[in-house]
């Protein structure tokens, strides 16, 4: 395996165990778990790893969120949208708020329209419909985008940034 790409599989796997373990730190809308430091860890994933590697991040902590009792089927579609587009936004035009953007609108619209037929068809809930989740994905992509702008942005001031950037690609 090339360097570049195993740094990028060490620091998915690092992000996906941060993002487990910040999903303790969550809290009840709507019928919803909403854990930001998910969403931190897509958006850092953007800018580190990319999409590919991203959408793998949340993946694997998804599926231990849920192996672990600490997520619900729900937290598979709104972490993998998010870190994808967060990735092919920030891919496409190298930007911190392209990631966010594309984290909110991933996570909050499309991952919480997609949380529909999942909680309908295989959690059976009845009262779902397709906006349901919406709302509560759309607090918690919005909070942990903004830990992780902030977060971002501070790196790039103080140039740790870049030279991480450089460690990753080699």
């Amino acid at each position: 395996m090339e360097q570049k790409q195993l740094k990028k599989m060490v620091l998915s796997a690092l992000l996906a165990g941060i993002a487990v373990v910040g999903s303790m730190f969550s809290f009840p809308v709507f019928g919803s778990k909403c854990a930001p430091v998910q969403h931190l860890v897509n958006v850092v994933c953007a800018v580190f790893v990319g999409p590919w590697w991203g959408l793998a991040a949340a993946f694997i902590a998804s599926l231990i969120r849920n192996m672990t009792g600490l997520g619900t089927l729900l937290a598979f579609p709104g972490s993998m949208c998010g870190a994808l587009l967060s990735g092919l936004l920030y891919e496409r035009f190298k930007a911190v708020p392209a990631a966010c953007l594309g984290e909110v609108v991933g996570t909050g619209l499309i991952g919480g329209m997609l949380a529909y037929p999942i909680a309908s068809l295989l959690m059976g809930n009845e009262a779902a419909a397709l906006f349901t989740f919406v709302v509560p994905f759309l607090i918690s992509t919005v909070g942990g985008s903004i830990i992780a702008f902030v977060i971002l942005v501070v790196m790039k001031q103080t140039n740790v940034l870049s030279q991480l950037k450089v460690m990753i690609e080699g």
